[in-house]
């Protein structure tokens, strides 16, 4: 693969990268539009396909958090063009990486030594890079370790970064007013935190001391006196990223096992720590020889605070979704309805959403739940379909719930994706009898 000699790193540099896609995605539209005039059957596939590709490719030269929030996009599969959702998915742990000269030059700066000075072994070539840093391959005193190194600037451009991207979400998910901000305030902080490696070191450390009691689940030892601030060291781990394994002809008893592990882990971070790793995407996880599930990457962890935790699970329960005047004050502290909403808001956003709750909490409403289901999955895409092409909802302000509500539901959106491609059925209060 080609490698990366520079990274842009100043505001006008990287948008005017992404102007030059931007004027691209202009040529498929117009080259869609003529083949329409010729042909009225012609499809929005080939569009779709030329768009997706031009614009991955104008982010994955930039990495950093437009590369970020194309992976975040390729976990909605419900939400995005299945082309977005396959060009986006390689955000995760497949963009050009940065050249030998490049990682060397950081390694001075951020640790006063080269890598040959620093392990006994170090690949030059890293073993795969996504969107905020990139991982090599070492060896000292006996143990192989893997080391993360931060691509240069990426830090220092997140909010750049998501001024240039913020038109483009605006329009996606209908958000309208000041109000918005907070949303992006939430995903700039994360991002923030993404980036600093010491902070992560912490956080990784923290979370798998106290997920060692789950079992079918390992996770890498964090080595602080070989990390700084850009630079991460830990175990290497051998596995099969997830979504190749869920390509393998696996059984039903391995796939179970692999899902209630994940099932337990999650559930046991939001319920006992009140913390949870909030990127589960496919690239975040092995599966190794033993069949067991492996964690390895801890950079964005969601905080939970008690006032979004308490009435976020109490919507799962099905009495309160039944009781009209409970459900409505749920939406309320979760500011999912708002004291401002006209009578029409308010009936128009409680039908919305208790549609969705009802689906989307049905695996917390009994002991078993299938995520292998396709009726459950077919009524996901049927809902995505039906909200899509309801004019109303365009009209409507799309401002709305917590900002707690991005990641949590980034989490079980990934967390329901991968145990669907698992297939697994699980045992849903397992996790309970590992809290205290």
């Amino acid at each position: 693969m080609k490698t990366l000699d520079k990274i842009p790193t100043g505001k006008i540099e990287r948008a005017s990268k992404l102007v030059k896609t931007g004027a691209k995605i202009g040529g498929n539209y117009a080259k869609y539009f003529g083949k329409k005039i010729i042909n009225p059957d012609t499809t929005k596939d080939e569009l779709n396909e030329d768009n997706a590709t031009d614009i991955y490719d104008g982010l994955k030269s930039l990495k950093g958090s437009a590369l970020k929030v194309a992976q975040m996009l390729s976990m909605e599969k419900n939400l995005l063009p299945n082309a977005y959702v396959e060009k986006f998915s390689l955000s995760q742990f497949s963009v050009p990486p940065l050249s030998a000269p490049l990682v060397r030059k950081t390694f001075k700066k951020y640790l006063d030594k080269y890598p040959e000075e620093v392990f006994d072994t170090f690949d030059k070539d890293s073993i795969n890079a996504a969107s905020i840093g990139q991982v090599h391959k070492a060896t000292k005193d006996g143990k192989n370790l893997a080391v993360k190194i931060q691509y240069p600037g990426v830090a220092q451009s997140i909010s750049s970064d998501l001024a240039i991207v913020k038109p483009i979400a605006i329009r996606m998910f209908n958000l309208k007013g000041k109000d918005s901000e907070k949303y992006f305030k939430e995903v700039e902080n994360k991002l923030v935190e993404e980036t600093d490696y010491i902070l992560e070191v912490a956080q990784s450390q923290e979370i798998t001391k106290a997920c060692k009691i789950i079992p079918n689940i390992n996770f890498p030892e964090y080595y602080t006196e070989l990390s700084s601030e850009r630079i991460i060291t830990m175990d290497w781990m051998t596995g099969k990223h997830l979504s190749e394994f869920t390509k393998t002809n696996f059984s039903q008893t391995i796939g179970d096992k692999l899902g209630q592990a994940l099932w337990d882990f999650y559930m046991f971070q939001i319920h006992g720590l009140r913390k949870v790793h909030a990127d589960p995407h496919p690239g975040n996880f092995l599966v190794d020889n033993d069949n067991e599930l492996i964690a390895i990457d801890f950079g964005c962890i969601k905080e939970v605070p008690d006032s979004f935790y308490v009435p976020y699970f109490e919507l799962a329960r099905p009495e309160i979704i039944s009781d009209e005047k409970k459900f409505t004050e749920k939406l309320y502290e979760l500011e999912i309805l708002m004291h401002s909403d006209t009578p029409e808001e308010i009936l128009f956003f409680k039908e919305i959403f208790h549609q969705l709750l009802s689906l989307f909490t049905s695996p917390f409403h009994n002991e078993h739940f299938d995520f292998g289901d396709e009726v459950f999955w077919g009524k996901i895409a049927d809902l995505g379909e039906q909200f899509s092409s309801d004019k109303q909802i365009r009209k409507m302000n799309g401002n709305r719930g917590s900002k707690h509500f991005l990641y949590m539901n980034r989490t079980f959106f990934g967390l329901y994706n991968l145990l669907h491609d698992l297939k697994a059925n699980i045992i849903v209060n397992d996790y309970k009898k590992y809290l205290n």
